[in-house]
C-alpha cells in the first residue's frame, strides 16, 4: 500500500555516491541568487555561479534547474530553489526544496542530495521532503503502463536517494524520516484509492491486515454491532448504501505510556450528499472524504513503528453516503451514541454525524485529550483557502496543535467557535440540528461536534474531568486539485500526518 522510497545516508563527498545527479541548493537574493554549501568542488561552484544568470536561475522556491556536467564534475548538477534566506535557511525550506528536486527528477534511478545538513533535524527534513517528493500512485494502472514505468520512462519516480552528510547522529534521523514519510504516503494511497475498491468493509479489512504485524489492537464494529450498541449517526449515514458502515478502533498502548491521546477520523469513502444530492461536478473528488480516517490510521501505525511511549487510540468512523430508498431524509431524527437526538436537515452534512458517534465512544474512555480530523466543510476553503488547515476547540489544545504544525512546516490556523453559531443549531423537535448558520460554516460544524465530547459520561464526571478537545478541518488541504508543489503532489497530500505525530511526540516528553 505504501508508495515511497526510503532515503539512505552517504558521506558528504562526491565520490561517496554513484548517483546520476547531485542536488544542491540555490537561494534567492536581493541582487543575485547564491549557491548554498555543498559537496561540489570549488571549480564546479565557480562554473555554476557564472552561469546562474544566463540560465535564468532565481533561487525561488520550487524552481529546479538541471545543469549537465558543469566544469569539475561528470555528473548532472541540479539546482533547487530555497527561496529567501534573509532569516536563515529553515528546515521547511530544505524539505520543500528536496521534494521539488526529487519530483522533478522522475525517470532517474539514483539521486544524491547535497543540501546543507548541519543538524539531525535538518537531515530529517531533507530526507522527509525527498521521500514525499518521490511519491507516486500506480495501483490501478494497466499492466502495460506498469511495464513502461518499470523501464526508464520519464514519469517513473526516483528509485534511490542518498542524503549526503557527515553528521554523526544522522542514522536515527533518516529512520524517523522514513517512517514519517511512509505514514504520509500511506494516507495518500488510501485517499487516492477509488471508492470502487475502498468501501467501508474494505477500509476496515485494510486496517486489520496492515496492522496485523504490529502491537496495535484493532477492533471492528460491523453494521449489526453498530445498531446493537446505539451508534445512530454512523448507522444512519450508512443505511442508504449497499455497502454497510464500519467503526474501527485502533489502540497503540505501550507499557509505561506517559499520556493517552485519542484521535477520531471521518471516513466517508464516497459522498454523494445522500438525498441532499451534490451537483455532479462537486462529486468528482469525493473519494477523498475519508482523508481524516486515513490520517488517523497512518498516525497510529507510525506511532507504533516509532515506539512512541504514548497511548494513541484511533477511531475510524467509516460509511458511504448514498441516495436510495433506504437513505436518511431531511427532517429525520436520529438518536446518537450516548443518547442525544439530532434532526437531520441536510444529508450532505453527514460527516459530523459519524464523527459525533465516534467522539462519544472516544471520550467514554477518558483519554487525556481527544482530537478529531475531517474533510468536514467547504466553508474551510472559503475561510482559509486550500493550503491552510483550520483548528478549533479548547484554546490550549488548539494552540498546541497549531504549534506542532508550525514546527514541522505545515500551515494551520487557530479559529474560534462563537457561541451564536451554537445557538443556530437549535432544533424545535430534537436536541439539535445537524446544520446551522451557513456563514462561518466551518465553526458551526465545530460547535456541533463539541456537543458530543463527553456526551456519554454523566454530568458529574464531565464537570470533574472534562476531556480537552480540538477539531481539525482539512477539507481543502487534504486534496490538491492544482499543480504539484514542493513535496506535495497532485491529488491526495497526507496533510497533518506530520503535525499529529509531532504533537504525540511532544506529549511523550
Amino acid at each position: 500500500m505504501i508508495s515511497t522510497v526510503r532515503p539512505s545516508l552517504a558521506p558528504s563527498t562526491l565520490d561517496s555516491t554513484e548517483a546520476e545527479a547531485i542536488v544542491v541548493g540555490v537561494a534567492a537574493g536581493a541582487n543575485a541568487p547564491s549557491l548554498l554549501d555543498s559537496p561540489l568542488t570549488a571549480e564546479t561552484v565557480s562554473a555554476l555561479e557564472s552561469c546562474l544568470r544566463p540560465l535564468g536561475v532565481t533561487g525561488r522556491a520550487d524552481e529546479v534547474t538541471r545543469v549537465p556536467s558543469p566544469a569539475g564534475t561528470d555528473r548532472t548538477v541540479v539546482l533547487t530553489g530555497i527561496g529567501s534566506i534573509d532569516d536563515g535557511v529553515t528546515d521547511e525550506a530544505l524539505r520543500r526544496a528536496a521534494g521539488a528536486a526529487v519530483r522533478a527528477l522522475s525517470g532517474l534511478d539514483h539521486v544524491a542530495l547535497g543540501l546543507p545538513a548541519a543538524s539531525a533535524a535538518t537531515v530529517q527534513a531533507i530526507a522527509e521532503g525527498a521521500a514525499m517528493g518521490a511519491y507516486t500512485f500506480t495501483a490501478h494502472k494497466s499492466d502495460a503502463d506498469h511495464a513502461a514505468e518499470a523501464a526508464q520512462g520519464p514519469s517513473r519516480p526516483v528509485r534511490r536517494i542518498d542524503v549526503l552528510t557527515d553528521l554523526a547522529d544522522a542514522e536515527a534521523a533518516v529512520h524517523r524520516a522514513g517512517v514519517i514519510a511512509d505514514a504520509v504516503c500511506a494516507t495518500r494511497d488510501l485517499v487516492n484509492t477509488p471508492p470502487s475498491h475502498l468501501f467501508p468493509a474494505a477500509f476496515a479489512e485494510t486496517a486489520q491486515q496492515t496492522l496485523a504485524d504490529t502491537n496495535v489492537e484493532v477492533t471492528v464494529w460491523d453494521e449489526q454491532r453498530l445498531q446493537a450498541e446505539g451508534f445512530g449517526g454512523i448507522g444512519a449515514v450508512g443505511q442508504g448504501s449497499s455497502r454497510p458502515p464500519r467503526l474501527v478502533r485502533l489502540d497503540h498502548n505501550p507499557d509505561g505510556a506517559s499520556a493517552h491521546v485519542a484521535i477520531v477520523g471521518k471516513g466517508i469513502t464516497f459522498d454523494t450528499g445522500g438525498i441532499s444530492l451534490k451537483p455532479a461536478t462537486s462529486m468528482t473528488t469525493m473519494k477523498s472524504d475519508m482523508a481524516g480516517a486515513a490520517t488517523v490510521f497512518a498516525v497510529v501505525r507510525a506511532a507504533a513503528v516509532l515506539g512512541l511511549p504514548v497511548r494513541v487510540t484511533g477511531w475510524l468512523a467509516i460509511a458511504e453516503n448514498m441516495p436510495s430508498h433506504t437513505a436518511i431524509r431531511p427532517s429525520d431524527v436520529i438518536t446518537m451514541h450516548g443518547g442525544k437526538t439530532v434532526e437531520v436537515m441536510n444529508t450532505d452534512a453527514e460527516g459530523r454525524l459519524v464523527m459525533a458517534d465516534a467522539l462519544v465512544a472516544a471520550t467514554n474512555e477518558t483519554p487525556d485529550v481527544v482530537m478529531d480530523i475531517a474533510t468536514l466543510t467547504g466553508a474551510q476553503m472559503i475561510a482559509l483557502g486550500t493550503r491552510t488547515t483550520g483548528v478549533m476547540g479548547d484554546a490550549q489544545l488548539r494552540d498546541e496543535i497549531v504549534a506542532a504544525a508550525d514546527r514541522v512546516g505545515e500551515t494551520a490556523w487557530a479559529m474560534p467557535i462563537p457561541e451564536n453559531l451554537r445557538d443556530s443549531l437549535d432544533s424545535r423537535v430534537a436536541d439539535l440540528s445537524n446544520v446551522g448558520d451557513r456563514f462561518g460554516g466551518m465553526m458551526t460544524a465545530a460547535a456541533f461536534l463539541r456537543e458530543f465530547v463527553d456526551a456519554g459520561r454523566d454530568e458529574a464526571q464531565r464537570a470533574q474531568t472534562p476531556t480537552p478537545w480540538a477539531h481539525i478541518d482539512i477539507a481543502g488541504p487534504s486534496f490538491n486539485e492544482s499543480s504539484a508543489w514542493g513535496y506535495t503532489p497532485q491529488d491526495a497530500t497526507g496533510v497533518m500526518v506530520r503535525s499529529l505525530l509531532g504533537f504525540i511526540a511532544g506529549r511523550a516528553g
